[in-house]
Order: C-alpha cells, then sequence, then structure tokens
C-alpha cells in the first residue's frame, strides 16, 4: 500500500529525483517536463458540475486522479469514464476511510451548504482541500476554515480563479501608485441570478421520489431536513437559503475580489441591504423574504480606513440592477461584462474592470499613459486564471501558498457572506464586529451569524 505523501516527504523524494534528473538530462533533453502536479494523488467531491472542471484541470497539470466522489453519480459517468483508475464513491467519508492513505489533495465543489462542512473533515484528515467558492456557507464557518489551514498546515485554495488572473495584480499596482487617487467609492454589480429565485417562491408542496442513485440525505448534509425535489437539485438550489448563497454568494467571491484585494478591505464596519417587496393577492400582505434569495438587491457594505487609505464605501447591485454608467467611458465600450463588473471612484480618476477583475480600463487618456510606466511589483501566476488549480498542486508540494489560500480567501468570504446575513434583514443596517464576529446593535441578526447544523452532523 503507497503512503500519503507529506510536503517533507515530497520535497525529500523530489530532490533525490532532481538529483538523478541531472544526470540523465542531456540523455532526455526532449522529454516533456512533468506538470506541478506531477507526484500528486488528487480526490474530486461533487464532480457532477464545476468540480469535472476543476478534476480535468488537475490532470491537465500532471496530478494522478485517485478517488472521484458525488452523492448522485448518475449524473457524472461522463467524468468517470475519463479516469477509469479512479474509484467512485457517494460518501466522501467513506472515500477518505477506504482511500484515505492513497489521497494527498481534495477538490470539494458540492453545493455551498455542504462546503465547510466537507473541507474541514478532509483537512482534519490531513488533506491538502482546493473548495469551490463561496468556501463556506456562513461567516463563522469560513473563519473557522481559515484556522484550522493555519493550524493543520495544509495548502488551500478557494475556486475564484480571477485571483490568479493579471487584471486583479493591474488593477491593484494602479490604485497603489496612487494613479486615480484616493478611493472612497466603489461599486460593483452582477447580472445574477440566471436561475429560478424570488423571495416570492414558495417550498414546493408535492415530494416526488428522488432519482436512483441519488442519496439526498447526504445531499442535504447539515441543513434542515426536507423532501427531495427537483426544484433543488440539480443546479437550482443556489437560489434557496437553505442551501445557497444566492447571486452575491455566487459571483462576489469573483467580481468583489479586485476591491478587497486592491483596497485591502478588512471586515466592514456595517452593511445593509434593499431588496425588492410584494404583495401577496389575498390580504395586502407586504412581504420581503420567504424560502428564497430576493430576485434583485442592493447591498451596501462600510470599511473603515486602513492605514494611510480613507474608508470606503462598497455598493453591490444583483438582479439587473447597475450603477450609473460612468460619463468618462467611452459610448462604444462595453461598462463591465456580461457577468459584472466593478467602478472604482477615486478622487484623480475612475477605473472600471468586468468580472474576475478582467480588462481593467482607467477613464481618461491620461491616466492610461502614466499607467505604462508603473512598475509591476506583484508576482504572476504561470497559466493566468487557467492556472489556478496549479498554483495550488504547487502550494501542496510545499512551494509558495497558493494565491487564494484560505487567509486570502477567507476575509474576501466573510465579506460576500456579511452582505447576505443583511439580506435577510433588509433595511436594517447592521453593525458589525470582525474580531468577534457579532452584529453589536441586532439580537435577532447575531443568531444568525453561524446557521445551526442538523442532528448528527458537525463542523
Amino acid at each position: 500500500m503507497s503512503l500519503p505523501l507529506t510536503r517533507r516527504g515530497f520535497l525529500r523524494s523530489a530532490g533525490l529525483a532532481a538529483a538523478g534528473a541531472a544526470v540523465l538530462r542531456p540523455l532526455a533533453a526532449s522529454a516533456k517536463e512533468p506538470g506541478p502536479g506531477a507526484g500528486l494523488r488528487v480526490a474530486g467531491v461533487g464532480v457532477g458540475g464545476m468540480g469535472g472542471a476543476n478534476i480535468r484541470a488537475c490532470a491537465a497539470a500532471g496530478a494522478t486522479i485517485g478517488a472521484l466522489c458525488d452523492v448522485d453519480l448518475g449524473r457524472c459517468g461522463g467524468l468517470l469514464k475519463e479516469f477509469p483508475g479512479a474509484p467512485a464513491f457517494t460518501d466522501f467519508r467513506q472515500m477518505l476511510e477506504k482511500r484515505g492513505s492513497e489521497i494527498d489533495a481534495v477538490v470539494i465543489a458540492t453545493p455551498d451548504h455542504t462546503h465547510a462542512w466537507i473541507a474541514m473533515a478532509c483537512m482534519r484528515a490531513g488533506k491538502h482541500v482546493y473548495v469551490q467558492k463561496p468556501m463556506a456557507y456562513d461567516v463563522v464557518e469560513a473563519r473557522r476554515l481559515r484556522d484550522a489551514a493555519r493550524e493543520l498546515g495544509v495548502a488551500t485554495q478557494m475556486g475564484n480563479q480571477g485571483h490568479s488572473g493579471e487584471g486583479l495584480r493591474l488593477i491593484a499596482e494602479w490604485i497603489g501608485a496612487g494613479l486615480i487617487g484616493e478611493v472612497r467609492e466603489v461599486h460593483a454589480w452582477t447580472n445574477r441570478p440566471t436561475w429560478p429565485q424570488d423571495s416570492s417562491m414558495e417550498r414546493p408542496k408535492d415530494a416526488p421520489a428522488a432519482p436512483p442513485g441519488l442519496d439526498w440525505d447526504l445531499w442535504l448534509g447539515p441543513a434542515p431536513l426536507r423532501a427531495y425535489h427537483p426544484a433543488y437539485h440539480p443546479w437550482k438550489w443556489r437560489g434557496w437559503w437553505d442551501f445557497g448563497t444566492g447571486s452575491l454568494g455566487d459571483m462576489g467571491c469573483h467580481i468583489l475580489d479586485p476591491v478587497v484585494f486592491a483596497l485591502r478591505l478588512g471586515n466592514p464596519s456595517s452593511v445593509e441591504a434593499s431588496v425588492p417587496t410584494y404583495y401577496e393577492s389575498r390580504g395586502g400582505l407586504q412581504r420581503s423574504l420567504g424560502e428564497c434569495y430576493p430576485r434583485s438587491s442592493i447591498v451596501r457594505y462600510r470599511f473603515p480606513a486602513r492605514a494611510e487609505m480613507p474608508p470606503v464605501d462598497l455598493t453591490w447591485w444583483d438582479g439587473g440592477l447597475m450603477p450609473a454608467r460612468p460619463a468618462e467611458l467611452e459610448d462604444d465600450l462595453p461598462f463591465g461584462d456580461g457577468d459584472g463588473g466593478c467602478l472604482f471612484v477615486g478622487t484623480k480618476g475612475k477605473l472600471v474592470c468586468g468580472c474576475y477583475g478582467s480588462k481593467p480600463r482607467l477613464l481618461t487618456r491620461e491616466l492610461r499613459e502614466a499607467a505604462k510606466s508603473v512598475a509591476r511589483s506583484l508576482p504572476r501566476i504561470p497559466g493566468n486564471t487557467a492556472g489556478h488549480e496549479a498554483d495550488w498542486l504547487r502550494a501542496c508540494k510545499g512551494g509558495a501558498p497558493a494565491s487564494s489560500s484560505f487567509e486570502v480567501a477567507g476575509p474576501l468570504s466573510e465579506t460576500v457572506l456579511m452582505g447576505n446575513l443583511a439580506l435577510r434583514f433588509p433595511g436594517r443596517r447592521l453593525a458589525w464586529d470582525g474580531e468577534r464576529m457579532q452584529v453589536t446593535n441586532d439580537a435577532e441578526a447575531n443568531r444568525l451569524v453561524h446557521r445551526p447544523y442538523r442532528e448528527g452532523f458537525r463542523l
């Protein structure tokens, strides 16, 4: 039986291999160089959608796919055929028990409500983890994952691939160089939701049988018990409070990433939200929230001053809502892109970008000329956004921390998830003590900072 590959063991064996390779190099100069994942054995949990793409990227980077797991393996037939040597499991806990000694790292791409539960179990089993965004369902989960990664010494990465991209780095370098002056106002937006989502949606009343092969209880995980329905699985879970993190959770870790990174934002001091209301046909009762996230929202964050940077007001828009188009943006250019974008308003100028921080543009010719002399001071990730998984694999083998390790992704996720907490209490300003993870002015909101887990499940 092969033994687990530790960082120290890998570096020792890699050093011996490198010594031998130095002797043989003249004879093998034309041989293909091994990828950054060579020597690593990677498993996937939740591989029916984006997780399958992550697994393929790891394999393309040279990793061996050691196991595949999904609560609905019937949807994963194509991937199982691509990796016939990888045993398939429905329960990730059985995968860790039976194949744990043959797995070094795990990709987790399940629905949002099970990210933290699975990631924590894998880290405690000594596995490096790559977790799709957002890395957790609530603020407390995100903080505990970050702290556990520190304690356990595992390599981590969140699946916000824009953090490995060029755009985010250019934005940070331009703002750091003072090109647009002090930034006190930022707007970010997305076209989501692109799935069924509205506060008026009610829980389905019928309870059809679950598809053959789907372990519905395990799909629910720590969420409250309810009957299976195709309104939740597959894909449509994102708009339901119990399972998803809505439009903000889906895209905030992509779109807010360059904002949090370039402006070095920490914890917000307050968050508040506005959402649409609707009136029931009988009785004229006004309601705002039910089983689902609202179809659109505006979330306003207030961040305090950081070192030499001033306080910042950050406004998030979704569901088709957007800030006003800046007059300085040329008429023939898009405002963001099809998925969303950001607008930074500085005292000396403005900057816009698309989702993932892509195609950043300074909004005057003079600023664009000045940007040409700004030094590229931040390290670049080989392969840009396409190298996000490879960046994590290098970290798993003892390299530098991945670009969006939990040290970076944790605070970003907390910011995103605080917006979702505000969505539960529209029209109320929530004062936030980030160090203690407490809403200090609203006891009702404070009780939902961390959701209770279903009996039998723990973080």
